[in-house]
């Protein structure tokens, strides 16, 4: 048991607390190799390097799809002080406010408001569907959606109308029931977006997105 100890100590890595998000973006960078990074831009990059950081899954440097004017999209919207929408409450506290606000933008979430609640009922829909549609003149740059497929879905259906025009939809919920279908609908969009295809996705995927975003403005 003692030999088993020691040989576990020897495996741990003493690395000062400022240290530890380089080494891991160091050790993911030399795991992905230069052929996957490469499939990238710079820019693109540090999305997918925060993604793949946040889940441990590596399956994100081939499942990740940006629109070629993604990242000049959400940097200009952040700059220009737009709000950012999120799906769920987990989002908006996961999001760098303190990076954000410096812009002048904030994050909205109206999933779990009252007016939300009750419009859901009253109309049969989802409140994430309802929380999309409350959202849409509260000058929104950025939508992120990492659990909602029904968000997704409302947030392109309201666009397709000229209802909302975020400047950058991340589309990337997880789940079994429409969450791949929805992502593959947005990879076929006309405007901004990035999202991950399949089925595999989630709330830290879009809030990795996002603060990758709000380092790089």
């Amino acid at each position: 048991m003692n030999t088993g100890k020691a040989q576990n100590n020897r495996q741990i890595k003493k690395i000062k607390p400022l240290g530890i998000e380089a080494e891991s973006f160091r050790i993911i960078e030399s795991e992905l190799g230069p052929e996957k990074r490469e499939k990238f831009s710079s820019e693109e990059f540090a999305l997918v390097r925060r993604c793949i950081h946040a889940t441990g899954d590596f399956s994100f440097a081939d499942t990740i799809r940006f629109s070629r004017d993604a990242i000049a999209a959400g940097l200009a919207a952040i700059r220009a002080g737009k709000n950012i929408l999120v799906d769920v409450n987990m989002a908006a506290g996961g999001i760098s406010t303190g990076l954000l606000t410096k812009f002048g933008g904030r994050v909205i979430c109206r999933i779990g408001e009252p007016d939300t609640v009750m419009r859901a009922k009253e109309e049969e829909k989802t409140r994430s569907e309802v929380a999309m549609e409350r959202a849409i003149n509260d000058n929104i740059g950025i939508v992120a959606i990492g659990n909602a497929p029904t968000a997704l879905l409302k947030v392109m259906e309201l666009r397709e109308k000229g209802l909302f025009s975020p400047d950058l939809v991340i589309g990337v919920p997880v789940g079994f029931v429409n969450a791949a279908e929805s992502k593959e609908i947005l990879s076929a969009q006309p405007y901004a977006f990035m999202t991950a295809l399949g089925r595999k996705g989630g709330t830290p995927v879009a809030v990795a997105a996002v603060n990758a975003l709000l380092r790089l403005a």
